[in-house]
Parts: C-alpha cells; sequence; structure tokens
C-alpha cells in the first residue's frame, strides 16, 4: 500500500546523548510520531545515568544505603539486564558504571587508568548485587560505590517501547534510529525492505555493506566508537569486558546484531563484541531469529547463514558465511 504524503510524519530530536531520527507511514503518523518523541523524554528522564533526578542516579545514590521507589519502566528494564547478563555469562553488566567513570577520567586526561585503581573497581561490577523487589516496586545496589549504567540496553528498552506505540496507533510501516539502534517496523510503504548501512571500522566515510531487513532492528558495537589515544600513543575504545575491567580484546573490531527484539539487539551486540567470535556464536544461539555480522582485526567479515542473502557487502571485503 503506499501512503498519501500527508500519511508521512518524520523528526529528529536530540535525547539520549544522541540525534535520533524517525520516519513513520499511516493514518496517524502524526500523532504516533508525537508520542514517540515525548516516550523517549520521559525514558530518559528515568533512565538517565547524567540526570541526578533519575530514578537510575537515585539507585546509584543510594548505593549499599538502601533501595529506591521505582516505576514499572526502571524495574522493568533492570530486570531484563539481570536476566540478559545471567544468560550471556557475564559478558554484558549493567553494573559496570564505576569502570566507565574511572576510563571516562582516563580519556579526559588522555591517560591509561593504573592497573590498581581498575582492580579496585573490578569487585563492584556484579549484577548479582542488583536487589530487585517485585512487590514493593524497588531496587538498589548491595555495596556502597556500586553504580548502574544502562548504556547497554537503554537504547534497546526504548526501541521496545517505540514498537509498542507503533502498534498503539496501527502503523505498520516506520522507521526509528536511536543514534545508532536501528528499529525497523514491516517494510517501506512501497514492500521492499529496508536496507540499514553498516559502517567500516576503519574508514569513517565508508560501509562495509548494507544488511536489508524487514520487522527487525540492527545494533551496531565497534572499536571505532568513543575511542582515545593516550599520552603514549596506545588506542582504547569505550567497550569494557566486565570481567577485566579493560577495553574489550576478543579479536573483533566490529559487531552488528540483527534480530526482532531491539532489546536483545542492543545487548548482544556488547556482549557478543567482548565474547569473541566463537563464544559470541554460542551466545547467539540462545537467541531464535537473531542473526550477526562480524568484522575481526584483519578486517575478514563473517556473518551468519540468515543473512546470506540479505547482506551485500563492500567486493574488496572477505566474506566468510558461518554454519
Amino acid at each position: 500500500m503506499l501512503y498519501q504524503k500527508e500519511m508521512v510524519a518524520s523528526a529528529t530530536q536530540q535525547a539520549m546523548g544522541t540525534l535520533m531520527c524517525h520516519r513513520i507511514y499511516g493514518l496517524y503518523a502524526e500523532e504516533c510520531l508525537a508520542a514517540v518523541c515525548s516516550e523517549i523524554y520521559r525514558l530518559e528522564g528515568l533512565l538517565s545515568c547524567f540526570q541526578p533526578q533519575s530514578e537510575i542516579s537515585r539507585i546509584n545514590q543510594l548505593a549499599g544505603k538502601g533501595d529506591a521507589r521505582v516505576s514499572y519502566e526502571t524495574f522493568e528494564l533492570l530486570n531484563q539486564a539481570v536476566e540478559f547478563s545471567r544468560a550471556n555469562c557475564g559478558f554484558f553488566d549493567a553494573t559496570i558504571a564505576p569502570l566507565v567513570r574511572l576510563w571516562s577520567e582516563g580519556r579526559r586526561t588522555l591517560s591509561q587508568p593504573d592497573h590498581a585503581s581498575i582492580q579496585r573497581m573490578l569487585p563492584l561490577v556484579n549484577y548479582a548485587d542488583m536487589i530487585l523487589d517485585c512487590r514493593e516496586m524497588t531496587a538498589g545496589l548491595r555495596k556502597p560505590g556500586q553504580a548502574i549504567d544502562p548504556g547497554g540496553i537503554g537504547k534497546g528498552f526504548t526501541g521496545s517501547k517505540i514498537l509498542e506505540i507503533f502498534a498503539a496507533f496501527d502503523i505498520t510501516s516506520a522507521y526509528s534510529n536511536l543514534g545508532g539502534n536501528v528499529v525497523a517496523l514491516g517494510t517501506k510503504p512501497d514492500g521492499c525492505a529496508w536496507r540499514i548501512g553498516i559502517q567500516h571500522p576503519r574508514m569513517e566515510d565508508r560501509l562495509i555493506g548494507a544488511v536489508s531487513v524487514a520487522d527487525s532492528s540492527v545494533v551496531t558495537s565497534g572499536d571505532y566508537q568513543r575511542c582515545f589515544t593516550d599520552k603514549n600513543g596506545v588506542r582504547h575504545h569505550h567497550i569494557l569486558d566486565p570481567l577485566t575491567g579493560y577495553p574489550s580484546r576478543s579479536g573483533l573490531i566490529s559487531v552488528t546484531i540483527v534480530s526482532e527484539d531491539p532489546l536483545a539487539a542492543d545487548v548482544l551486540s556488547t556482549a557478543v563484541f567482548i565474547a569473541g567470535l566463537k563464544k559470541g556464536c554460542e551466545l547467539l544461539s540462545r537467541y531464535p531469529k537473531t542473526e550477526a555480522i562480524f568484522v575481526d582485526e584483519d578486517m575478514q567479515i563473517f556473518i551468519t547463514k540468515g543473512l546470506k542473502d540479505r547482506f551485500q557487502s563492500d567486493e574488496a571485503i572477505r566474506l566468510v558465511i558461518l554454519d
């Protein structure tokens, strides 16, 4: 079905520390767009660890002292974070904030944190120390100094809420880019799949290819994002391994997850990146209808077999299809 011009609504918004873009088709496209933008701002107010009045910040402030009463959405996100951490062997851990803060200071001063400081932070990173009470709707952290960083799950959670809004307004064709987390509902109005470009990890102005999707979320994690070079000329990226305290060195430099579930796509893009190719494939096997594109340090691309006819790569880059 082709939509008339007046049945299309699009907008950009600055939220969650990034620029987001939305394009929605349908009879209630304008109303849906307004609801989507409003919901994103509302969730940011609940979940941001950068806003002192947010519920996540309140939990962090009370670490080791007591619990905070939270909204259903915050409780749901934290409960999902615990479940994903448990299912992914701790390669994803929402309590990684103490390490993130340490490395953020290193980025500011262009110096790698010393090993002793990293070792002091590691015991504070443990998803099992999140205390969730579903009856009282409270959340807390067991030890002083612990803190939650929803960065590896927050956009995926937001994407799942956007899909709920699309459904409420009977939208069947829409696209939202939440700053690298893409949510594609249905197909384009002309029936064609959405084509999502995948950034080249080593060339800023180039893609390694594009993946065609419908009713899917696409999320990429790469070592080229928010990296810095210290005073000794050593390059550090932002994807920290919760088990070591250091930027991940798994042999992968980029991972793209394609999944019907925005939440799973977001978490797995980080967890699989840290786990590496072999262990990452083992993690993926637990999630049906979830595919991946891996790029290793030799710029070789590996794709899961479900993307064989949906991923178009640059001919100059070697492509391997995984069984």
